[in-house]
Formats: structure tokens, sequence, C-alpha cells
């Protein structure tokens, strides 16, 4: 009997760590999220998923009005993309998505940049760009703020959802 109760606690424990981790806010936009997107034809065999965040009607002015040429001074352009970017990081890091497409055409579309403008300029190191300061910080913007509030809630639903889950295999 003791030897079961101790079998149950560890899976739970180790359903609550897979679980609550698994879903932690992502920090970081990968670098090869934000590397130039040319079309080459290997990319049709690869067909990629809808992004689910519908980039066409956000506000762009956050990048336009920091970030203008003719000179493109990396730091207003980068902190502007940050700002702009980090809240979705988590759907821009999956590469089998066409958020960060998506998202490029329309910043290209509104603010008429160079290619490849960002992610030549914007590297924070190898894990790509540092969202750390632009994920927790308030924004007064509706799309932005709610996008970071639902993302400083994902580790406790996390935890939650691991507790129920692991909750539900004790029932079974």
């Amino acid at each position: 009997m003791q030897m079961n109760l101790t079998r149950r606690f560890f899976l739970r424990a180790a359903l609550f760590v897979l679980l609550g981790g698994s879903s932690a806010a992502v920090l970081f936009v990968s670098g090869d999220a934000i590397q130039a997107h040319g079309s080459t034809g290997r990319n049709l065999l690869q067909a990629k998923q809808h992004c689910p965040i519908n980039f066409q009607f956000m506000n762009y002015t956050i990048i336009t009005s920091k970030c203008k040429g003719p000179q493109y001074a990396a730091n207003p352009c980068c902190s502007a993309f940050k700002e702009f970017a980090c809240p979705y990081a988590d759907q821009l890091n999956v590469l089998t998505n066409d958020c960060s497409f998506v998202m490029f055409s329309y910043i290209n579309q509104y603010g008429k940049y160079p290619a490849g403008l960002f992610s030549s300029e914007c590297k924070d190191g190898k894990e790509g760009l540092n969202c750390t300061a632009y994920i927790s910080k308030p924004d007064n913007s509706t799309s932005s703020s709610s996008a970071r509030m639902y993302g400083s809630f994902l580790p406790l639903v996390s935890a939650v959802s691991g507790f129920v889950m692991a909750n539900l295999l004790h029932c079974i």
C-alpha cells in the first residue's frame, strides 16, 4: 500500500513539472523567427500552418513612429520591434506556422523597410531577441497589454492544469 502511494505521488509530481514547465511564458523571439523571409522552392513541400494571430489590423505605429529611414538606427528600430513583437513571441517562435512571415509582411507594407533590416540590426544573443523587459512592462495599448496579461498567467494556468491532470490520473 505504501509503495503504491509513493508511486502515485511521484507520478503526480512528474506530471505537474512536465505540464507546468511546458507552457511557461516565452521570453525570447528566436533568431529563426526574425530572419529574412524569402521564398524558396523547398517551402512548397513544407506547407505552414495558418497563424492564429491576426496581424492585419494591428497598430504598426509602434514601429513606424520610432524606426525611420534613411539611417534606420539600430537602437530605436530594435526597441520598437521588440515592443511590437515580444508579446507574440510564443507564436513567432513556432517555425511550423506562418506567423513571422505574416507579421513581417505587414511591417514591411506599413513601414517600407529594407529587406532583412530587423534580422541584421537586432541581435541580443544566441537565443534571439531578449523580450524580458517587454513582456512584463505594462502598456496602454489594448492588443499588446492583453497579450502580456495572458502571458503572465501562463505559469499559473499550467500549474493548475498540471495539478488537475495529476488528480484525474489518480481517479483512474
